[in-house]
């Protein structure tokens, strides 16, 4: 990678960093977490801010911080931190895990069944070897490729992964880096395809240091729902393209991924030529050489152009959630039409046009926002569109957290299933589904005390659109 700490063939370990905000940089490298008889190496300055220099006394296993002029600080391209985004960083060599998937010759966009799964609570353990255990079922079942929540580091000792800081670093909770190649590599084995979803609109609240390595890192011209945009086109973007550019191929190059499920695309702001969405994704397919792989996005307006290839001007991506299919089966299963639902009616002509078209909405005005929503689709493959009954925001996002069979008839919910397995849409389950799962999924965090009334603050303000919310008891 062009920043963080590369074990070399011939022993040593080179360190680079971007941290254009200090005039001296130093890596402290220690053999234990504790950074306790640490040895500090001095990096040398580069062009544009960049730090560099290799430790032919530093080894994988190591841990090590990066000192800078307003302190020391964990890698911001840190491949573990076994402490958490505040602790020291450790050196991972990706090079020694011996993968066995030679001849998996990737996914296509045609033909997939997804799978939406939070490795925390897939299992009672919640690791990467507990739900390895599991994929035998997963492929029995018909699954054919996994959509695992965001996996980089957070503070605390759970969340559901939408506030992670550290983007290189697998979280700690579910194990180590070579727990989670162990796993995709026996997800391989089993005929399974795995892609990860990642956060690239902003960073956590909390653990967030990469103010101290530049303030370059976020926009000035942008924000988003969640705070800070990152800055993809103002004073300094370069590096944190770069630097994101990388974390895309990283996950598909060291991991074996089959893919990426980018998030809430239309936060991320970015008024280049080559849109950063279009860059990740093509250094995403780079990064798979022969492989094929699965980029599906997240995008509540609906802009079709992130669907078609750049040769007509698109971002090249292969699918977007479909939440009109969503919507319309939640009102048509439970008769609401409230809130964001407030334009649907459930009706089968709904259906219809959804599986012909893909989005419902291609332009018209939508009531709920006072706006035209959408923009047409009639070029685009059904394979383009993912249609779902739940996933984990539209679960996490209601009051009690429960699963959508629970708010219907069996009758109905039986009726939506099979539409959309059957229909010509890419369908996706969200994990228990397949069981009707009764464990409610909730929005979850380990917060510190004063970010949690704040954060409790923000969900109660949310549930203020629904109306049945202050209507309904909960299950328990």
């Amino acid at each position: 990678m062009p920043v963080g700490a590369e074990v070399l063939p011939e022993g040593g370990v080179r360190f680079r960093v971007w941290a254009p905000a200090s005039r001296h940089v130093a890596v402290q490298v220690a053999q234990c977490e504790s950074l306790a008889d640490a040895m500090s190496f001095e990096l040398k300055a580069e062009p544009h801010g960049y730090w560099s220099g290799t430790c032919v006394k530093a080894a994988a296993g190591m841990h090590y911080r990066y000192r800078l002029d307003s302190g020391e600080f964990p890698d911001p391209a840190s491949r573990f931190q076994p402490e958490g985004p505040h602790g020291p960083s450790r050196i991972i060599d990706p090079t020694k895990f011996g993968w066995t998937d030679g001849q998996w010759k990737g996914v296509s966009r045609k033909g997939q069944v997804l799978y939406e799964m939070h490795i925390g609570t897939f299992t009672p353990q919640g690791t990467w070897d507990a739900a390895m255990e599991q994929l035998p079922h997963l492929a029995e079942l018909g699954v054919t490729l996994l959509e695992i929540m965001p996996v980089a580091d957070f503070p605390g000792l759970y969340g559901w992964g939408y506030d992670g800081v550290n983007f290189f670093a697998p979280t700690r909770l579910y194990g180590e880096p070579d727990d989670l190649r162990r796993f995709v590599n026996r997800a391989h084995a089993n005929g399974l395809g795995v892609i990860l979803d990642v956060v690239y609109n902003h960073l956590g609240p909390d653990g967030n240091h990469l103010k101290q390595f530049s303030p370059s890192y976020f926009s000035t011209k942008y924000s988003t729902e969640w705070g800070e945009a990152l800055n993809f086109d103002g004073e300094g973007y370069e590096p944190v393209r770069e630097w994101i550019l990388s974390n895309a191929a990283y996950w598909v190059r060291e991991f074996h991924f089959d893919g990426l499920r980018l998030d809430a695309t239309q936060q991320i702001f970015d008024s280049s030529t080559d849109h950063i969405l279009a860059a990740v994704t093509r250094r995403a397919r780079e990064a798979a050489g022969g492989r094929g792989i699965f980029v599906v996005a997240e995008n509540e307006p609906q802009h079709a152009k992130l669907l078609r290839s750049p040769e007509r001007g698109g971002h090249g991506i292969d699918a977007l959630w479909n939440d009109d299919f969503h919507h319309a089966a939640v009102v048509a299963m439970t008769g609401r039409n409230e809130a964001y639902y407030s334009d649907y009616h459930g009706s089968p002509q709904e259906f219809i046009s959804a599986a012909k078209w893909g989005f419902l909405f291609q332009g018209q005005r939508y009531k709920w926002q006072r706006a035209r929503r959408g923009t047409p689709t009639l070029d685009l493959e059904s394979e383009n569109f993912v249609n779902f009954l739940q996933n984990h925001d539209q679960i996490a996002n209601s009051l009690w957290g429960r699963r959508v069979h629970t708010l219907t008839s069996a009758a109905k919910f039986r009726a939506l299933t099979a539409l959309l397995l059957l229909g010509p849409n890419t369908p996706m389950l969200f994990q228990g589904q397949e069981f009707a799962s009764s464990s409610p999924f909730l929005y979850f965090a380990d917060h510190n005390p004063e970010l949690a009334a704040l954060v409790a603050q923000g969900r109660a303000k949310f549930l203020e659109q629904f109306p049945s919310a202050s209507r309904t008891r909960s299950p328990r």
